[in-house]
């Protein structure tokens, strides 16, 4: 009959913590199952083989009542696994065999892994951008917990107020907080959809709403003076400055959606493309002013590119998210510089291009219908459903009032 004791193995050197770890004899052989759960010898009743949670020192209340569950749900899971075994005559015999199926369902219960596993299926599925969100996410929350996992039965409404507390400390703004948490719940609940966990819905007392933000939009004097500014000694600034007009012109497209524009996208006098973000397509009519841009770099490689501006050189898809994430860190760096340049109230980026065609749409009276004021909606979705549901004359007729003024 197997047997399991929890023992506590105090550090050799003085003022810091010990290990917990498990005892497993099975057959007469004895295993030991380390933990990454440390705690200080008084912490420890020796007697009882348990934790002394009463113990308050820092404010370790919390964290030894932590341990203490995890404690009691993994002895849980030790006794199942060798019953189990025992039930069905398994061939699971020794107390390695037991260590083994224990760490096997452990790997399979960690919330970092199964996160991991979500992300490598979304560069699967060659979305990129999410991919990018998750792994950010992912790495804020690693560093939270200080790059102890946790299994996903322990995410609970507790730790996640815990992670929202952590966040504002470090002032993280409210809508960056709301971004982790919807993709720490998205994650959450697909284990939960996979029977990974059952629904606890730990986020239901932390913020995932969207607050409106800071705006970051220009006036039409502003964007005059970008454009009509000399920047001939300095060609990367100039580029910069044409990449941000034509998203400006094309009614605030984002920078990534204009990396990967193809000349086939260019039919009969209207540009059409699917967003990278939303999935939508959307058609532009396609102006004078647009294609003077375009002629600007019209060189022989890009006369051999399949792509219509100069952002992307190769259609490898790894090479080609770099180089589009290289291009636009170098672009913001020379709209700064631009902004500087002609005294602009708020650093200038390529998402100002969006929210000043928004803003200006709006100035000149065009219904909210056809454009909604991007950073002072809800959200950016919200924007791009109004305007997908428009005829495209009439936003193209509202591009075209804005564009007079250039």
């Amino acid at each position: 009959m197997a047997s399991i004791k929890v023992k506590f193995r105090p550090s050799s050197i003085k003022g810091k913590e010990g290990r917990i770890y498990y005892q497993i004899i099975q057959h007469r052989t004895v295993r030991q199952l380390k933990t990454k759960y440390r705690i200080f010898a008084d912490e420890w009743n020796k007697t009882k083989a348990s934790i002394i949670v009463k113990n308050t020192r820092n404010n370790r209340y919390h964290y030894l009542f932590s341990i203490q569950e995890h404690i009691i749900r993994d002895l849980r899971q030790l006794e199942k696994i060798i019953y189990l075994c025992k039930r069905n005559s398994s061939n699971i015999t020794t107390a390695d065999d037991v260590i083994q199926k224990f760490q096997d369902f452990a790997n399979e219960q960690s919330f970092f892994s199964f996160m991991k596993k979500v992300i490598i299926q979304l560069k699967r599925l060659h979305r990129e951008r999410t991919a990018e969100a998750y792994i950010a996410t992912l790495n804020d929350f690693l560093r939270f917990r200080k790059n102890k996992d946790i299994i996903l039965d322990a995410i609970n409404s507790d730790l996640m107020r815990e992670y929202e507390a952590y966040l504002k400390a470090r002032g993280i703004t409210m809508n960056t907080i709301s971004f982790y948490m919807r993709v720490l719940r998205a994650v959450y609940n697909r284990a939960v959809e996979e029977g990974a966990t059952a629904q606890r819905n730990p986020f239901k007392h932390v913020y995932t709403g969207v607050d409106k933000t800071v705006k970051r939009a220009v006036t039409i004097a502003h964007i005059r003076k970008i454009k009509e500014l000399d920047l001939t000694a300095y060609p990367a600034t100039a580029f910069a400055r044409n990449m941000f007009m034509f998203s400006f012109y094309t009614r605030g497209m984002s920078f990534v959606d204009m990396a990967y524009l193809k000349k086939s996208d260019l039919k009969n006098g209207m540009l059409t493309y699917r967003r990278r973000k939303t999935g939508q397509q959307l058609s532009i009519k396609w102006e004078k002013c647009m294609q003077e841009i375009v002629d600007k770099y019209n060189t022989p490689f890009l006369q051999a590119s399949p792509y219509l501006l100069p952002i992307i050189k190769t259609p490898n898809t790894e090479k080609a998210r770099q180089q589009y994430k290289n291009k636009l860190y170098m672009v913001n760096t020379h709209l700064k510089q631009v902004g500087e340049l002609i005294d602009l109230p708020i650093p200038l980026s390529t998402y100002v291009a969006r929210h000043s065609w928004a803003s200006i749409a709006k100035n000149k009276n065009i219904p909210v219908s056809v454009i909604s004021e991007g950073m002072g909606h809800g959200s950016e979705t919200t924007t791009q459903i109004y305007l997908a549901s428009l005829e495209c004359s009439i936003i193209d007729k509202a591009n075209s009032l804005i564009l007079k003024d250039l």
